[in-house]
């Protein structure tokens, strides 16, 4: 039962993944725009991670629903929406209201609590897989 809840979990959070990094992809400009609006980043970082971070989350996303390399994935997974959260809460608490960039440029969502405890979800969700995946 356990492996079956596992692997529900494992292809939705992957599914989220690849939509994520999909929707990102060709968009580097528009998101490197939304990766400054956070103002935490360094201005040299800002473009190659706006490059790199749409191929690691399809990455993760394959990894998960295939089932390659999971407990790492899941693991690289958490971590990443951990530093999302973290990003998108000093946001809101420095009152800078910007888009996350989350899921492409369609992606109008606004830095905001409610943003912050998606990504706690699935930060959390992330972490059930790496501890429980067999």
């Amino acid at each position: 039962m356990i492996d079956r809840i596992v692997l529900v979990l494992r292809v939705a959070l992957g599914g989220v993944f690849l939509a994520a990094g999909g929707l990102k992809v060709g968009h580097a400009d528009v998101f490197a725009s939304e990766i400054a609006g956070f103002q935490l980043l360094p201005h040299p970082l800002i473009a190659p991670l706006a490059l790199l971070l749409p191929f690691l989350e399809l990455m993760i996303g394959v990894y998960l629903i295939v089932g390659l390399f999971t407990r790492f994935a899941a693991w690289v997974a958490a971590l990443e929406m951990a530093v999302f959260a973290a990003a998108i809460a000093s946001a809101v608490l420095r009152g800078i209201s910007t888009s996350c960039g989350c899921f492409g440029p369609s992606d109008h969502a606004t830095t905001s609590w409610p943003e912050v405890g998606r990504d706690v979800g699935f930060t959390v969700v992330a972490v059930i897989i790496a501890i429980m995946i067999p």
